[in-house]
């Protein structure tokens, strides 16, 4: 009985921290370009929307980075181009190349 308690908040523990694992960094780049995010994000400089690395310094050392920035790519929610209101494009893709984006993102 105890094992089955201590399982489920290790696996959500483990499932919620791929944070502390390397992300592949040429599929997450190959995600965002299939994408087209670098129409408007590029890794350093901002573009019409804020660059990977200030995504990545303004999140860094938030426990729900993940689950935000998961939420954002997944939900086409409202942003701000060029003082136009506009739906930010949802990202297709499996919840596993999601997952190593957002890490990839973080890991900046």
């Amino acid at each position: 009985m105890k094992k089955t308690r201590l399982f489920a908040p290790a696996l959500a523990l483990f499932i919620f921290s791929t944070p502390g694992m390397a992300a592949d960094a040429d599929a997450a780049k190959a995600l965002l370009k299939k994408n087209d995010c670098f129409k408007c994000h590029a890794l350093s400089k901002k573009k019409d929307g804020p660059s990977y690395k200030s995504i990545a310094k303004k999140y860094q050392g938030e426990a729900d980075a993940v689950q935000k920035l998961h939420t954002h790519v997944t939900t086409g929610p409202m942003v701000e181009v060029d003082g136009v209101e506009e739906e930010h494009k949802v990202i297709k893709g499996s919840e596993a190349e999601i997952s190593n984006m957002i890490d990839w993102v973080l890991s900046l």
